[in-house]
């Protein structure tokens, strides 16, 4: 994938206050850079000078801000705030008190959740950046060759844009090695190093499956409450997903446990060593999943639907992917393959669900160059299920 200029992102500005949280190198800079805001004042607390003033002294800020508000500023942003949770007071006092509009962005919200942080009580609109998603990608038109197999495997990132494959190897490992690593391990308090590395490298290996934290917590020798911390530690830092169980079903007794998922495809197989060399069928199956379900979840949450994710398992093992379910009901049942060929053996998951369901529209999501139907699925090639979720269900 090549490019020669900045992809345009999916995520649309609210015309008041936010949060913007995301991964790191999401592009929330960069993106928050090239945003018209009117007479705006940027402070971005990755630069030391910067975050050492407002560190040793908060209501500095708050005294420049009122500078600049006075001066007719409208907008301030706010970027890595939660390196200095103690600010989110003197912007409290500033969207009392004036006019002025916030972003306030970062990576983690680990530690505005800490301590009694002050989250200001709803003033302020939640939204996240993601990866680069498929769409983002359509949107450059023919300036990038949109290739589904380099993407399950490298995933998203926007660093690695237009990198050849060595460049991007080396990113991914200093993504995982200096920020996974090091700056969460830092976040997590760890005082066995090895047990959490031995944890980030399972949490990987089994993107996917589900968290059984008893096992989990034995695999890494490990007690079972610091596991589950960790896994808080990945959902803060927003590098973890959990997808929850859907619980209900009429006949059929259900699992409770989440699934866990990482946020980028190339994250995990760096994680996990599978950068050079082709896959397996297995872990590419696995990954095609992951991939779409990141997809599915990008799609819906720029599109601001109130529409939730679930997959779907019962005790006797029948499974579906994802469920996606709205006002407490489902509306779609989803299955991925990462093959061209499917049969009615590939259907058991979600015959098992129709029983349970039989109004809900049930999709196969695979590899086949145009749609069809299976008894009562729809077989669609993953390019068209993209415009299904676009068409019907950002709402």
């Amino acid at each position: 994938m090549q490019s020669g200029k900045m992809i345009k992102r999916e995520l649309k500005s609210p015309e008041r206050s936010f949060f913007l949280f995301g991964p790191r190198q999401t592009g929330k800079t960069t993106w928050l850079r090239s945003l018209d805001l009117p007479r705006a004042w940027m402070v971005n607390l990755l630069l030391n000078d910067t975050y050492y003033r407002y560190l040793k002294q908060p209501s500095q800020f708050r005294l420049e801000a009122e500078e600049k508000i006075r001066g007719g500023t409208q907008w301030i942003v706010l970027d890595e705030v939660q390196r200095i949770p103690e600010l989110l007071n003197e912007v409290h006092h500033l969207i009392e008190a004036s006019e002025v509009r916030f972003i306030l962005s970062g990576s983690s919200a680990r530690k505005l959740k800490r301590n009694g942080t002050n989250l200001l009580g709803g003033r302020l609109l939640l939204r996240h950046l993601y990866p680069f998603s498929m769409r983002e990608y359509e949107m450059m038109g023919g300036e990038v060759t949109l290739d589904l197999e380099h993407t399950i495997q490298w995933g998203t990132l926007p660093p690695l844009l237009g990198l050849a494959q060595r460049d991007a190897a080396d990113t991914l490992r200093a993504y995982v090695d200096v920020y996974i690593r090091e700056e969460i391990q830092m976040e997590a308090l760890v005082r066995n190093l090895g047990g959490f590395t031995r944890f980030l490298d399972l949490s990987a290996a089994y993107c996917g499956e589900i968290v059984n934290f008893s096992s989990l917590a034995k695999e890494c020798g490990l007690p079972h409450r610091t596991v589950q911390g960790y896994f808080e530690v990945l959902e803060d830092t927003l590098i973890a997903y959990r997808l929850p169980a859907w619980r209900e079903s009429p006949t059929k007794r259900m699992v409770c446990h989440p699934k866990l998922y990482l946020f980028d495809n190339g994250v995990t197989n760096a994680l996990c060593n599978r950068l050079s060399g082709p896959l397996d069928p297995v872990t590419r199956g696995r990954l095609f999943e992951q991939f779409f379900i990141q997809e599915t979840l990008r799609r819906l949450d720029y599109q601001g639907s109130s529409t939730r994710l679930y997959y779907w398992r019962t005790n006797n093992g029948a499974e579906v992917d994802l469920i996606l379910e709205r006002a407490g009901k489902p509306i779609l049942a989803v299955e991925f393959k990462s093959r061209t060929e499917v049969d009615r053996s590939d259907l058991s998951g979600l015959r098992s669900f129709h029983e349970d369901y039989p109004t809900v529209p049930c999709l196969l999501v695979s590899t086949a160059i145009e749609p069809w139907t299976l008894d009562f699925v729809q077989v669609l090639p993953w390019k068209a299920y993209l415009k299904f979720l676009e068409n019907r269900l950002t709402h």
